[in-house]
């Protein structure tokens, strides 16, 4: 069997008693940083062989993990924080896995994006999970992409680059729109900063934040979508 673990975004508390459980009667555990997962490890006194798995090595690695979850070994893959598969490494093991006929379990926990959506006060029965945008190569045109998304839409972001994400989303979209930034999520100075994407955008185009970070920004309202298809339509004339 393997069993995908969620680990704490923040509060070390949030793991559950399963995820600590599994993670002591595995005979292996996969982790994205070792350096990262012993202190988590450490404290809920788990002693469980520790194996790197992360993006740089996972294609060399798969097939070998594969071939001992066949001999009947139980393994368990855990991230630095939160879900494996979201926006980390697990997708390209699952795939294997199933295409070998090898159990997996993916349990319930801890994940950033879904307090923080659900703390940004905007609409989230419906929504999309960009997760990290391209650092280069298609980035503007996935912006562009999604200017009349009629879902509240979620992006990670790494802490250094978010006063250019601002920037770029300002660029792209009503300056009018809503937006909210979580960070440190389930950590004593958790915060959720809210406002309209031209404020926020001027306000922190040159902060440095730290922490995790995940931005929400609001769904197209009716005008903005009609002002979009009307200046498309401009263009095209």
């Amino acid at each position: 069997m393997l069993y995908l673990v969620p680990t704490p975004v923040g509060n070390l508390e949030d793991m559950t008693f399963r995820a600590v459980r599994i993670l002591k009667e595995v005979s292996l555990i996969l982790a994205e940083d070792t350096r990262t997962s012993s202190p988590l490890l450490k404290h809920y006194e788990i002693n469980t062989p520790l194996q790197s798995h992360h993006l740089f090595n996972e294609h060399e690695s798969v097939k070998h993990i594969v071939q001992r979850l066949l001999t009947g070994e139980d393994i368990a893959l855990i991230t630095d924080a939160g879900t494996p598969g979201i926006s980390d490494p697990g997708f390209l093991l699952v795939r294997e896995c199933i295409k070998e006929d090898v159990k997996v379990e993916c349990l319930p926990g801890a994940t950033a994006f879904v307090p923080a959506l659900i703390d940004s006060g905007f609409p989230c029965d419906k929504f999309c999970f960009e997760g990290f945008l391209p650092h280069k190569k298609g980035r503007q045109s996935r912006l562009a992409e999604l200017k009349d998304e009629k879902r509240t839409i979620v992006f990670y972001e790494s802490p250094f680059r978010v006063g250019k994400l601002l920037m770029e989303l300002k660029e792209t979209f009503s300056e009018d729109r809503k937006i909210c930034i979580s960070r440190e999520i389930s950590k004593k100075f958790e915060q959720h900063l809210r406002g309209t994407l031209g404020e926020m955008a001027q306000k922190y185009k040159d902060t440095q934040f730290k922490g995790e970070i995940v931005v929400i920004l609001s769904a197209v309202e009716k005008e903005e979508k009609i002002k979009n298809s009307s200046s498309n339509k401009y263009k095209q004339d």
